[in-house]
């Protein structure tokens, strides 16, 4: 065994509600009595499709020892699911840019005389025309000068005003005991929300205090310890919490919710995702 990033599941807080499920065509998660279990890392691939389904935010990404992923026992059980959860399963492949489990699924399919559900076939090591997407949704190259170039024409912006009340801003450099933490309205953010979304500053950060980082990137068991910390430390007002749409940014609501229950502090919470090109999806 070696280490990888795995899902774990928090049994305290898991109430068996089944939500994660049909996110996991891999098989990896059963409810069992009355609690999600990963039943087998074999089938867990640590993409984390599953982590913004679970409204407990009891399911989160670490790194330990586990078996290795392995993708044609993970078909076994796909295949026998029907077209529907076979292509679910691909195109859960293809958005994380996992070319090789994703061609070895394929290979699968077609050894068994299976359809493959997938409008275009992957591409394998040494075509002509490899794909510039490699990682998961977050990582897609897309290019939207097009649209940039027709809101320039359409306005000019006017130089607005930063909301910004205090540095720094990072999760992983705030004192947990800094002056500006005391009594405020805490808005975290992933770091991407800001450069997506072009009314940030008016809509969103005004009135706030701010912390950014990313749940891809950086320590979860970090921010989650250090968030606790700060919100028995000073008395939080409300935590609103803006991630992008793309899932391993949901990963940011979990551990928020998360250290709001172990703080054990009643603080109003608002979530509020924004879409890749910039717009506002819904707030709760």
């Amino acid at each position: 065994m070696a280490k990888r990033k795995i899902i774990r599941i928090e049994e305290e807080k898991c109430d068996g509600c089944g939500l994660c499920i049909p996110d996991c065509p891999e098989g990896a998660l059963q409810i069992i009595d009355g609690k999600a279990r990963l039943i087998s890392d074999l089938f867990c691939d640590g993409l984390g499709a599953c982590l913004g389904s679970c409204p407990q935010g009891a399911i989160t990404i670490e790194e330990r020892e586990a078996e290795e992923y392995n993708e044609r026992k993970v078909m076994r059980n796909i295949a026998r699911q029907g077209k529907n959860v076979i292509k679910a399963h691909l195109e859960h492949l293809k958005e994380h840019g996992q070319s090789e489990y994703l061609n070895q699924a394929t290979d699968f399919l077609k050894e068994r005389n299976i359809e493959v559900p997938l409008k275009e076939e992957p591409l394998r090591s040494g075509d002509k025309h490899m794909s510039a997407f490699s990682g998961c949704p977050g990582s897609k190259v897309m290019d939207f000068r097009e649209k940039a170039e027709i809101t320039e024409k359409k306005k000019t912006i006017s130089k607005g005003i930063s909301e910004l009340r205090q540095w720094p801003i990072q999760i992983m450099l705030v004192p947990s005991i800094a002056p500006y933490l005391k009594d405020a309205h805490l808005l975290i953010a992933a770091d991407c929300v800001p450069f997506a979304y072009a009314d940030f500053h008016d809509e969103l950060l005004k009135g706030k205090i701010l912390l950014v980082g990313c749940p891809k990137l950086d320590d979860v068991e970090f921010y989650k310890e250090k968030i606790t910390q700060i919100l028995k430390d000073n008395n939080i007002k409300s935590m609103t919490c803006a991630h992008m749409e793309v899932p391993c940014c949901f990963g940011l609501v979990s551990i928020v919710k998360s250290a709001i229950s172990v703080s054990g502090m009643d603080i109003p919470f608002k979530e509020v995702t924004v879409s890749i090109k910039g717009g506002e999806i819904f707030g709760k």
